[in-house]
């Protein structure tokens, strides 16, 4: 049993995150999340629009948990399908096609790039294409930021997604597998696309929202303490980390967004979130971390320096905590 644990789930996760950094998302065939997005807005078409007049509060709760059911499953079963009946003509087609399936459910490259081009616009001085960048990788209404807020939006994205787009997959990987892979970021995905607490999701992306936060519950907190020890091995400031995750890690409204933005913030001495607009509305949020100097563009390249390092230690640490079971297992 540890053999086939190692063998399906360890060892395809550690080839997954080598072809992220490597290959990054693949760009010439349509992403896995892509479909899942498709199957989420078919859902809502059918249990939500043209129906939320006559539904009940209780019954678009219920075809939320419908959604969340159909896609959750949906998306353990073809990875776990796949791999088993690769492993079945081979077990070494078996662990390729595993590997495939995790690569393809990690985000540590593409982040990077993306987020990056807000960078390299700042340092061509041209403000209106890094706000044009920001506003592909962050949810809020762009158009109000100024080159501060541009910045804080890149950096609080690399952050957060260190948790949601690769810590938080590796960890189910290192359970479950490609399944366990998938299942996370159908989840999430589910989050992304109708988790939100309005007019028109507030009770049929209920049940997508609570199951994240359950899923990221333990991940983000180890994001949030491996970006720690990050800023300590890239020679930020690990101590303002602790000291500010400590402190901030619980001030926003999810109880998983600010861990690893918390320790971030405080490793590069600078103040994150506070007020947003979103859809034309004006979020209040608190801050994180201290103002001790004012955001730069430089910022965004040692937030991915954090993430980079944050992802390796999580591998090792998988690595590590496969080890200890195999050991104690096997002798």
């Amino acid at each position: 049993m540890i053999e086939i644990w190692l063998c399906y789930c360890i060892f395809p996760m550690i080839a997954g995150f080598v072809l992220d950094l490597i290959l990054g998302d693949p760009q010439k065939i349509t992403h896995p999340v892509v479909f899942m997005g498709k199957l989420i807005s078919v859902l809502e078409k059918k249990l939500l629009t043209g129906r939320k007049k006559q539904a009940s509060k209780r019954g678009q709760f219920a075809a939320g948990c419908l959604t969340v059911l159909i896609v959750a499953v949906s998306g353990t079963l073809f990875p776990a399908a796949a791999a088993a009946l690769c492993a079945a003509v081979h077990p070494a087609l078996g662990m390729a096609v595993s590997s495939l399936l995790c690569w393809q459910m990690l985000a540590a490259k593409s982040l990077k790039r993306e987020s990056m081009k807000v960078c390299d616009a700042f340092r061509r001085g041209n403000m209106e294409e890094a706000r044009q960048a920001v506003s592909m990788i962050v949810g809020r209404d762009v158009s109000v930021l100024d080159e501060e807020g541009i910045v804080k939006a890149a950096v609080e994205t690399v952050t957060e997604n260190t948790s949601d787009g690769v810590i938080a997959p590796m960890f189910y990987m290192t359970l479950g597998g490609p399944a366990g892979g998938w299942l996370y970021k159908s989840v999430n995905t589910m989050d992304s696309m109708i988790g939100y607490r309005n007019e028109k999701y507030e009770f049929f992306g209920k049940c997508a929202a609570r199951t994240d936060d359950v899923l990221n519950f333990i991940p983000a907190r180890i994001s949030g303490i491996l970006m720690i020890a990050a800023a300590a091995l890239t020679g930020m400031d690990a101590a303002g980390a602790l000291r500010v995750f400590l402190r901030d890690r619980k001030k926003h409204e999810s109880p998983n967004s600010a861990q690893t933005e918390s320790a971030c913030a405080g490793a590069l001495g600078i103040r994150l979130a506070g007020p947003a607009v979103y859809s034309g509305v004006r979020r209040e949020k608190p801050y994180l971390g201290d103002a001790l100097r004012r955001p730069e563009a430089e910022d965004i390249c040692r937030a991915n320096r954090l993430m980079y390092v944050t992802s390796v230690l999580g591998v090792f640490s998988a690595a590590a905590f496969a080890g200890v079971i195999a050991g104690t297992v096997l002798l």
